[in-house]
């Protein structure tokens, strides 16, 4: 039986290969060398969506449309939301305002050209909108979002705002309005724990983690969930790193479509503008205006992502 409540699903799609735990400059140079898996790992997410008859928010890096064009268009064909992931998967925290500028610029723009349809959403790779990088989101409103949702509020090592709004809300940056849609988290005595998914996800046993969600619906608010494709997918090659990134990537990716699977019949899902109202409103009133200045041709190569029936849930 599915608990009462509609929450945001949402997915980061970028390759294995590309997680901050395994970055270095030398690797970086080599991404196209590395096996891509992301098409294989998007479809087995687009099945199990559709025979679940859900729809979700999907995070895209734009190296990776640029080189899965019929993938995103295969997004957008189903139904579902297409948002930015920026484009090369450069964390904040060691990028220039102005280099994060033309990251999301060219992300977006990418996106809304493959697509047709306006992007309005960005999450952060490795959700560093942090104290320290807080100038991103005056760049946000500037460049044409209307809602970012890379703010952890919890303490690690590599990212999170812990004293942060925990729930969605409206920023008033510099340049104006920015919707917040944090990552769900619970709060247990003087700290909050992260619950969102991700490594989350994998960690803690799925009884014990619907435990968690339920006590966090409690509260009234959509659970903002997250995901990636390659964590649906064991048998990816091997990255060399650090015990700790190791543990961190690798960590019962066996176990996570199961779970993912127990999840969506646990829980109603949708996507991030129909989960929060606000934010849902706020892309309405552009909607109709930018979808009078784009069109967009599927074709052949969305057409072989788009699967129904029992057989591919």
């Amino acid at each position: 039986m599915k608990r009462e409540g509609v929450h945001a699903l949402s997915f980061d799609v970028e390759e294995h290969f590309q997680v901050s735990a395994f970055w270095s400059d030398e690797r970086r140079n080599k991404w196209e060398s590395y096996e891509s898996r992301v098409e294989r790992n998007v479809e087995k997410i687009l099945n199990l969506l559709s025979f679940r008859g859900i729809h979700a928010t999907f995070f895209v890096l734009g190296w990776v449309a640029s080189r899965h064009r019929g993938l995103v268009k295969a997004i957008v064909d189903q139904g579902h939301e297409l948002a930015s992931h920026g484009f090369g998967h450069e964390l904040i925290t060691t990028q220039r305002p102005d280099q994060f500028r033309d990251d999301v610029r060219k992300s977006k723009q990418l996106l809304e050209d493959i697509a047709g349809v306006p992007v309005y959403g960005y999450r952060a790779p490795s959700f560093t909108i942090v104290p320290r990088t807080r100038w991103a989101l005056s760049i946000l409103v500037e460049e044409g979002y209307l809602y970012d949702s890379s703010i952890f509020p919890v303490r690690h090592d590599r990212y999170g705002m812990p004293e942060a709004d925990p729930y969605c809300h409206l920023i008033k940056t510099e340049s104006g309005p920015l919707w917040e849609v944090p990552l769900s988290t619970l709060k247990m005595g003087p700290v909050r724990i992260p619950i969102a998914g991700g490594g989350y996800f994998r960690l803690f046993p799925y009884p014990v983690l619907r435990r968690l969600l339920d006590r966090a619906v409690v509260h009234g608010h959509p659970l903002i969930m997250y995901l990636h494709p390659w964590e649906l997918d064991p048998e990816q090659p091997r990255m060399v790193g650090s015990w700790r990134s190791v543990l961190r990537h690798y960590l019962n990716l066996g176990k996570t479509e199961i779970r993912l699977r127990r999840l969506l019949g646990d829980f109603r899902f949708t996507t991030i503008r129909n989960a929060v109202k606000a934010v849902g409103e706020a892309c309405s009133e552009n909607h109709n205006s930018r979808l009078s200045t784009v069109t967009v041709n599927v074709g052949q190569d969305a057409s072989r992502y788009i699967k129904t029936g029992r057989e591919n849930a």
